[in-house]
């Protein structure tokens, strides 16, 4: 374990003893291991723009009863952020497959959100005979069609820029993901790992990463991912949903419901993106009983 220092302010909302996985020689994974080590693991995977600090409530909520693992993709909140880098969903499912099998789990939950299911599915279709259960947020974890004109500018030149220099993706996310405003330590919570324009260049490159045409570089894998995904049809799965999400909205969660037509789904009508903000003691607890259940 490795000393990291956080100002006392975040340190009261993030208590968490951090943790971390040399990917290789220069680079390290950040990741939350709270819980007791012999329980029953529950693995969380978050998107973009956030970090491990998203699922903040839920590991606290947990963690009493179940070891809970949420893990910092590359380039995001307290994992290394090297500017020539690969950051794109094979590479990140990559890292989040050594990173697991370093901890040597025969078994786990999964816990996705954001771009969190594409790195997730991909993970647990390559694995399924670990998957205990499935928990899915706001997410999507196969191809789509469907992009909000607000993700499609980021995708442009100015865009882009914006998002490097101005934190414009990650600061409207503190304001546009969530229909309840956030504290303001929150809000710089969410953002405290992206102070600098180099601390960005992942925000920049999830955007990116979107497949939206057969020539895209990481088309061909969420396609198979996707195609993969009656692999996992027969795990329990819940669907927890912010009804109030302009990005992953209800089509995404129908679609979902393809793949897992048993799904237990529970839909919260007044909470949007950031699910786990707006209507968190609900979503906590819905989770922890679901978990206990399998």
């Amino acid at each position: 374990m490795a000393k990291l220092t956080l100002p006392e302010w975040l340190a009261e909302l993030y208590p968490f003893a951090h943790h971390f996985f040399p990917v290789d020689q220069n680079l390290q994974l950040h990741y939350v291991d709270e819980g007791e080590p012999q329980a029953e693991a529950v693995v969380m995977l978050h998107g973009n723009p956030t970090w491990s600090f998203y699922y903040r409530h839920l590991i606290r909520y947990l963690s009493p009863y179940y070891r809970c693992l949420a893990l910092d993709h590359m380039g995001c909140g307290l994992s290394d952020k090297p500017q020539t880098y690969p950051y794109c969903l094979n590479q990140h499912i990559d890292n989040a497959l050594r990173w697991l099998e370093h901890l040597a789990l025969k078994s786990f939950h999964l816990v996705v959100h954001d771009w969190g299911g594409a790195i997730g599915m991909g993970i647990a279709t390559q694995c399924p005979e670990k998957i205990r259960s499935l928990t899915i947020l706001n997410s999507a974890g196969f191809l789509s069609k469907r992009m909000p004109y607000r993700i499609a500018f980021c995708r442009t030149c100015f865009g882009a820029w914006s998002i490097t220099h101005l934190n414009s993706f990650a600061q409207a996310a503190t304001v546009m993901a969530s229909v309840h405003p956030l504290h303001k330590n929150v809000k710089h919570g969410y953002l405290y790992p992206y102070r600098t324009v180099a601390d960005r260049i992942a925000i920049q490159a999830f955007v990116q990463d979107i497949p939206m045409n057969p020539q895209h570089p990481s088309y061909a894998l969420l396609e198979s991912i996707q195609n993969r995904l009656p692999l996992l049809s027969n795990k329990p799965c819940l669907l927890a949903w912010g009804m109030k999400d302009f990005c992953f909205n209800s089509h995404f969660l129908m679609q979902w419901k393809t793949y897992f037509p048993n799904a237990q789904v529970q839909c919260y009508d007044t909470a949007g993106h950031y699910v786990l903000e707006d209507a968190r003691s609900r979503v906590n607890q819905a989770i922890l009983t679901f978990l206990q259940q399998q």
